[in-house]
Parts: structure tokens; C-alpha cells; sequence
């Protein structure tokens, strides 16, 4: 793997990003990056301070002043070269997020070729910064509306799909004419540096993108609270987004929050069975349950609920735990010593408690076997808390109106899926599901650049996308002229 610039502070040392170039952390710290697989080092990172902090926000307010007038021209031209840098990289990206994340080669794939996606969508954004012309109650006067860049804005990004959520959040408010600082998961913060070197082989100037690798909980409240940072965004847990939401409104300051979710699938008796065994199986085991919007909680109709667990658990034993290069490997390591034992905890709390273990359970190394268990009932941790693992409860129901009920008795609200041949039901459920995405047909599972991605309640606050990021980083002004 051949990396631009981060490398050159030491043998296998990576430095801050700030001015397009690497720097040591002002107190010398070093983040040891392992890879999930066995825990072994991958690379060391030079970890920010409060300090390094202050100085990438700085740089990213100074380069915004000059960054804000640049032409629609320009803007896009960048944008544009940098999808073409990434997928010209798109291999060593995928090692990278193979080796930093665990990723299978698959969702590695899936992943980079997501990202480049979106780069590209953002590069149409430039020329949507319009705004309107309104009437107006006085005799020649002009009266209209338009956006302004917002100013720094800061990126906290998840270790899951770390490049799916800096090259969206990223690129966008490059798009609009702001300017950003990046702080990635301590878990995989090298993709989101090799990201930051391609925009700047693309052309971005110093300062436009910053990255400051580090601990969140060290220097999160430093990077949220900065008087500069006008926009923060953020991807993670639903308890550090209600913390972050709260010092936000403390000072006044515009905030999204793509959080948690305990998404429900609800297959009916008419569905497609093949369909909605393979919907159900994508929906949870992608990235080995490591997804926010993996649907972890799956509802089917009574007369079909025997067959559809023979057919999912009979597949589902099965899915492959090799290689993770290999295209037909699935589930690759979970991510940190943390989240094994919480995925433990939930699977050995439900099992003490009655629950049937159909299959899984089982682990090798880091990585635990797709998990499927019966009979959950509420008293359960994994029946209403986030697992983040590989590990789904299927539940019969006797109705599409109790599957209704059982999919909203959440605190969550991010996606969610139903399998039917009804489109009565379909839509019913699509309107009656207090979710922010409805998928029909089709796995929970789903993104696209542009459209309104989100949850409400415990899932979230806001939308990331190409038109909903318009609004969250940029300023609606009235402007009016009299003739």
C-alpha cells in the first residue's frame, strides 16, 4: 500500500491532517490503529489534543475565507477530480477498509464504490445553490432569496462505513462552499486521511479539509464547543448524540445526527418467499450486523413463520467466515473488544432467559457466527437495545396490524422493510411505520447519495443527502432591492 504523504513522520507513524499535510500531535501521542481480524497492529496515528484541534479549526475558518468565493466552476472541477483520484485508488481503498475495518471483500467493494458515488453526486450540488424570487408588497422592489456557505463544519464519523460517511458529509459542504474538519472513529481514522489526501490531490486548498484522528471522547466537546465551528454532523451512538445535540443547543448551533436503530423487517404471508429470506439475510448480516440500518428485529405471519426459520436458519448457518478477501466471506471481525462483549451479553442474556438459540452463538477469533434466536421476549437486552453485531429475533405475528404495532414498540425510528404482494398493506405500512426510511420489497439496507437519509426519535435529527445537506450547510438570506 503506497500512502501519499501520511507516512512521513516515521517508520508507520501518520500524522494529523492540517494544510494539506501531515504533522505530529502537539504532545507527541500515537493512536495505535489495530486490524479487527486478530488485533494486531496496522498502523499507528498520531493522536489530536484539544491543542491539535484548535489549530485544524483555525486552519479550516482561515482557508474558509477565501474557500467561500470560489467559482461553481471550480467547485465542481474539484469534486470531480476527486472521484476520478478515487477510483483510480479504489483497490488500495479497499484494503484499507479490509484491513482498518474488517470489512469482506464485498462490503469493502460496496463501500468504495459507494463513496465514489457520492463525490460525484456532490459535484451536482454546486450549481443547486439557488435560491428564489418572491413577491413582494412594495411597488418596485425586488425581493428573492439566496444561500450562503455556512462556515467551518465539523464531520464525526462512525467505524463502520467510515469512507461512505466522509466522502458524503465531506464533499458536500465542499460542494457548498464551506469548509470542514474531520474527526473519525478512533477505530478506523487511516481511510478518512488517505480520503483527505486525494481531495487534496484533486486540488483543494490547505485548510479546506482537515483531519484530526483521536479518542472522541478526549477531544469531541472540544471540536463541537469551538466557537468557529458553525455546522457539526454526526454519525454514532445514540447516547453521544444526545450529549453532542445538547451542547449544540447550548450555543445556538446548527447539528445532525444519524444514530442508532433497532430496525424492523415485517414479512407477510403473500411475500415472495426467496425474496424475503434474502432481504432478511442481506438486511442483518452485511458488514456482520454492523450497520445501523441492519434490520435486527424481523416480524413474519404465523402460517408462513415455520418455513421462512427453516429456510433463513438454514442459510444462515452457512454464510461464509473465510478470507476476507474472499468474495464469498460475509462476516468479517467485530470491530472492538467492546462491542464483542456487549454482542456476548445480549445473546447470553436472551438465551438465560429463555430465548431459543436456532444457530450461531458460536465464536472464532473476533468474529461471531450469524446468530438467529426464537422466543425473545421484552424482558430481554436484545429485544429493544441496539446489538450491533450479527445477531437477529425473528417473531411470528398474527396480522398485519400486530406487525405494525410490534415494529413502532421502538424508541428507534431509522428504517425499515416489509416483504408483501398488498400494495394496501405496503402503503399503510409505509405511512403507519415511524421510521425516516421505508424500504418495500427490499432489504433495510439502502442508500443513495441523494436521497433524505435520517431516522427520528432515538435514530436521529436531521437528513444527510445532496439536497437535505444543502440546507444543513448552508444559510438562507432575503435579499431585497429597490428600483
Amino acid at each position: 500500500m503506497a500512502f501519499c504523504n501520511t507516512g512521513n513522520l516515521g517508520p508507520n507513524l501518520d500524522g494529523i491532517w492540517i494544510d494539506n499535510k501531515p504533522t505530529a500531535a502537539s504532545d507527541g501521542g500515537v493512536l495505535a490503529v489495530l486490524n479487527p481480524l486478530d488485533d494486531s497492529l496496522y498502523r499507528n496515528v498520531a493522536e489530536s489534543t484539544v491543542d491539535d484541534v484548535n489549530r485544524a479549526v483555525e486552519s479550516a475558518h482561515k482557508a474558509f475565507q477565501t474557500y467561500k468565493h470560489t467559482t461553481t466552476k471550480e467547485r465542481e472541477k474539484m469534486l470531480c477530480k476527486a472521484a476520478d483520484l478515487m477510483e483510480q485508488y479504489i483497490d488500495e481503498l479497499k484494503d484499507i477498509l479490509i484491513d482498518e475495518g474488517g470489512s469482506a471483500y464485498r462490503k469493502a467493494s460496496f463501500e468504495a464504490e459507494k463513496a465514489v458515488s457520492f463525490v460525484r453526486a456532490s459535484a451536482g450540488m454546486v450549481r443547486q445553490m439557488t435560491g428564489k424570487t418572491l413577491p413582494s408588497d412594495y411597488p418596485d422592489k425586488i425581493s428573492m432569496t439566496i444561500r450562503a456557505p455556512r462556515g467551518v463544519v465539523a464531520v464525526i464519523t462512525p467505524f463502520n462505513v467510515p469512507l461512505i460517511k466522509a466522502a458524503r458529509l465531506c464533499a458536500n459542504a465542499l460542494a457548498t462552499g464551506s469548509t470542514v474538519v474531520l474527526l473519525p472513529s478512533e477505530h478506523t481514522p487511516i481511510v478518512s486521511l488517505r480520503f483527505a489526501e486525494i481531495l487534496a490531490e484533486a486540488g483543494f486548498p490547505p485548510g479546506t479539509v482537515n483531519v484530526v484522528p483521536g479518542n472522541g471522547y478526549k477531544i469531541g466537546d472540544a471540536l463541537t464547543t469551538h466557537k468557529l465551528i458553525k455546522t457539526v454532523t454526526f454519525t454514532g451512538s445514540t447516547v453521544v448524540g444526545k450529549h453532542i445535540q445538547k451542547l449544540c443547543a447550548e450555543q445556538n448551533k446548527h447539528v445532525t445526527l444519524e444514530l442508532g436503530g433497532k430496525n424492523p423487517l415485517v414479512i407477510m404471508a403473500d411475500a415472495n418467499m426467496k425474496d424475503a429470506v434474502q432481504g432478511a439475510l442481506r438486511g442483518i448480516f452485511m458488514h456482520q450486523g454492523q450497520a445501523c440500518i441492519g434490520s435486527s428485529r424481523i416480524y413474519v405471519e404465523k402460517t408462513i413463520y415455520p418455513k421462512f426459520v427453516e429456510m433463513y436458519v438454514g442459510i444462515a448457518s452457512k454464510i461464509g467466515m473465510g478470507d476476507l478477501r474472499d468474495p464469498e466471506t460475509i462476516i468479517g471481525p467485530i470491530i472492538s473488544d467492546r462491542q464483542r462483549d456487549r454482542i456476548k451479553q445480549h445473546i447470553e442474556d436472551a438465551v438465560s432467559k429463555g430465548a431459543e438459540l436456532a444457530t450461531g452463538g458460536v465464536w472464532t477469533g473476533n468474529r461471531c457466527a450469524p446468530t438467529v434466536l426464537l422466543n425473545v421476549t421484552k424482558e430481554m437486552d436484545v429485544c429493544q437495545q441496539e446489538t450491533f453485531g450479527p445477531v437477529v429475533s425473528i417473531y411470528p405475528v398474527d396480522s398485519f396490524d400486530e406487525a405494525l404495532s410490534c415494529a413502532n414498540d421502538t424508541e428507534y425510528g431509522l428504517s425499515a422493510a416489509i416483504y408483501t404482494a398488498n400494495l394496501n398493506n405496503a402503503m399503510a405500512f409505509a405511512k403507519g411505520i415511524e421510521s425516516g426510511m421505508v424500504h418495500i420489497n427490499s432489504p433495510s439496507i439502502s442508500d443513495e447519495a441523494h436521497v433524505p437519509f435520517g431516522g427520528i426519535g432515538d435514530s436521529g435529527f436531521g437528513r444527510e443527502g445532496t439536497e437535505a445537506d444543502l440546507e444543513t450547510f448552508t444559510d438562507l438570506k432575503w435579499v431585497t432591492i429597490q428600483s
